[in-house]
């Protein structure tokens, strides 16, 4: 059992009360927030998939994301994030999505987006909410593993609302 079971767990219960179905696109996690999902036995029944779109080909075939919004603001973005969460649900039965996007590290961050920054976003009842987060970069394995407990928490957050 992962690290985040309980959070895991936590969320599926949520969503199964509510009657919601879940899905993620991620970057720089890989698929960590999927596996930490997927790890719960029985999540088939609220998590309908996963999106890995680790290029930026994979972010716009997949997704959907402009060359516009890649061009203009950069992968590692807040307008990506929130693109990459729209066309996930778009592409899936979901309705509650998480998307990531960031710099794991330990290189490819500039002064402006050091390795560390992380833009998630969460698109559900019609609203997107884009959060950005610059976790102390202490190395890759670290960065990515706080991405997915802040995946998990804003989707808690948001299952929240609902009731």
């Amino acid at each position: 059992m992962s690290e985040f079971a309980e959070k895991a767990e936590t969320l599926l219960s949520a969503c199964r009360r509510a009657g919601l179905m879940l899905a993620t696109a991620e970057s720089c996690t890989g698929g960590l927030i999927a596996a930490a999902l997927t790890d719960i036995a029985g999540s088939s029944d609220v998590f309908d998939r996963g999106f890995v779109t680790y290029s930026n080909e994979a972010k716009m075939e997949m997704l959907g994301v402009s060359v516009a919004t890649l061009s203009q603001h950069g992968a590692v973005s807040e307008q990506v994030a929130i693109e990459m969460a729209q066309g996930a649900q778009v592409r899936s039965n979901a309705d509650l999505v998480v998307s990531v996007t960031g710099i794991a590290g330990p290189g490819g961050g500039t002064a402006e987006k050091p390795a560390g920054t992380v833009w998630l976003a969460t698109v559900f009842k019609g609203r997107t909410i884009a959060v950005l987060h610059r976790f102390p970069h202490k190395n890759r394995d670290a960065v990515r593993h706080l991405s997915v407990e802040a995946a998990l928490d804003l989707m808690l957050e948001r299952v929240g609302d609902a009731t």
